[in-house]
């Protein structure tokens, strides 16, 4: 799978965004291996590959068993990509082990490791130094899992994503530089590309590969089988799929043409900067308050106090967002609620609750900025994860290690009962429950009984962009 971004200016001079994605052409080193056993595989993988351009899926099975059956006898040679993710809430580095199919050279992921650490890069603006020793403990994670004999040959690559993309460009770039000097004595296989901010559109296209590739969605035979890819960050929230045709021309802007294994698709996708979790609630939370003084000039260990009709009026918390230390409250002239209780007595309860309807109107307000919604995403089986899959399993609407599926009106119903209790544990759901349901049903426009599939792993791997970007690195180099 490539993703390199091509735009292609067509014969009546209007231009199209173009990713292209061939096979991949890594070198195997094979062994000599007796003649009746390459006999047998050669005869085998002739049976398989006629089945799979018929499109036989049992034959398209036996294709897998018969590549296990090929690295287990050492026919075939691991090779190795270590991708970490500089995301605005945390880094995380995921270490992908593959080799190469003998049956059509495309490639196959065996395992991986996956590690992560907190805040995130862009917590360190003013310290860039210590920013890039966070991932140089990644790094180090990422050798003990890849021999040493290897590093040299395994790319490394770090992107980050909307946390770098909303800091001031200089102190973005300084982060950058500190990276590259870690990453520049690593051991591992770099270029002066190997560290770089992300396109949005690279971020949504590398998450709808991912989740595909999981599933076994990139047939050849249609696209109607993908699935879209919902991926909800910090900073940005992405939306990648493959949109009907009568829906193409009217979102153009947003839609490329990739090959993933040989099947061209189109795929809309598009990065909404600011709504990703973390800087929506930033902005909710601050909503008609001038805030800008003191957040830009704040003195040395000081918190920019915020009150917000989001929160619930008992709940008095510390918060860190861009650099900035919050102290977030309540309203002052807070409201209560009386409700009757569950226990033996049945005593009604006076309880402070959030004005929810004030509260979803302030959630609009913000999302309403969206313009450039995903037409025909509703036609889609979408598959929702990163943000979308912590909040459900926070407050179990799914198994936190099965996943499960759940509806836009499922969060709706669940913004509501938490906005009625003051939980001090968890002093924020309110507010991002109610903000994912608006960002679904305004934003995306999605139906309350729309269904959404949220996981955080499909067959143990990391639902991540960063496979999708460990793929284009492999295939088309750093």
């Amino acid at each position: 799978m490539e993703m390199r971004k091509r735009k292609l200016e067509a014969q009546d001079g209007s231009s199209n965004n173009h990713y292209t994605a061939p096979r991949a052409t890594k070198t195997m080193n094979r062994p000599n291996r007796t003649n009746i056993i390459m006999i047998i595989i050669i005869g085998i993988a002739v049976l398989v590959y006629i089945g799979i351009s018929m499109g036989l899926k049992p034959v398209r099975m036996g294709s897998k068993a018969l590549d296990r059956l090929a690295f287990s006898l050492n026919l075939q040679k691991p090779f190795y990509a270590v991708i970490i993710d500089a995301g605005s809430t945390g880094s995380r580095v995921l270490a992908f082990s593959f080799h190469e199919s003998i049956i059509n050279s495309n490639l196959i992921l065996d395992d991986e490791l996956f590690e992560q650490i907190k805040p995130g890069l862009s917590s360190f603006a003013d310290n860039p130094a210590k920013g890039a020793e966070s991932l140089e403990i990644l790094i180090n994670k990422a050798k003990t899992v890849i021999p040493k004999s290897e590093w040299q040959h395994t790319p490394l690559s770090m992107k980050a994503t909307a946390g770098l993309r909303l800091l001031p460009k200089e102190k973005a770039n300084k982060l950058l530089e500190e990276c590259e000097k870690v990453f520049q004595n690593s051991g591992f296989l770099t270029s002066k590309n190997s560290v770089s901010i992300m396109d949005g559109t690279d971020e949504g296209i590398f998450s709808w590969f991912t989740v595909n590739f999981l599933l076994d969605r990139l047939t050849p035979q249609s696209h109607e089988n993908t699935v879209a890819a919902l991926d909800l960050g910090g900073g940005s929230t992405q939306v990648t799929f493959a949109p009907d045709s009568n829906h193409i021309k009217d979102q153009e802007k947003h839609i490329f043409s990739i090959n993933a294994f040989n099947n061209n698709i189109s795929i809309y996708t598009h990065s909404y900067l600011g709504m990703g979790l973390m800087a929506a609630r930033k902005a909710i939370l601050t909503y008609g308050q001038n805030l800008e003084i003191e957040e830009n000039t704040p003195s040395a260990g000081s918190k920019v106090e915020i009150r917000s009709e989001c929160i619930n009026p008992i709940i008095s918390t510390d918060w860190s967002y861009g650099g900035v230390n919050y102290v977030v409250k309540g309203p002052l002239n807070g409201t209560h609620k009386v409700v009757k209780t569950q226990n033996f007595g049945g005593v009604d309860e006076d309880r402070p609750v959030v004005r929810f309807a004030e509260c979803l109107q302030i959630v609009r307000n913000y999302v309403g900025t969206i313009v450039n919604k995903p037409l025909g995403l509703e036609n889609r089986e979408i598959m929702a994860f990163s943000y979308y899959f912590d909040r459900a399993t926070e407050v179990g609407l799914i198994d936190p290690f099965a996943g499960g599926v759940v509806t836009v009106g499922t969060f709706l119903k669940q913004a509501t009962e938490s906005c009625d209790y003051p939980n001090t544990d968890q002093p924020f759901i309110c507010l991002d429950l109610t903000f994912i349901y608006v960002l679904l049903r305004d934003g995306f426009d999605l139906q309350p009984a729309t269904k959404l599939q949220l996981y955080k792993k499909i067959n143990s791997h990391e639902l991540s962009w960063a496979l999708g970007a460990a793929f284009n690195i492999l295939q088309n180099g750093l």
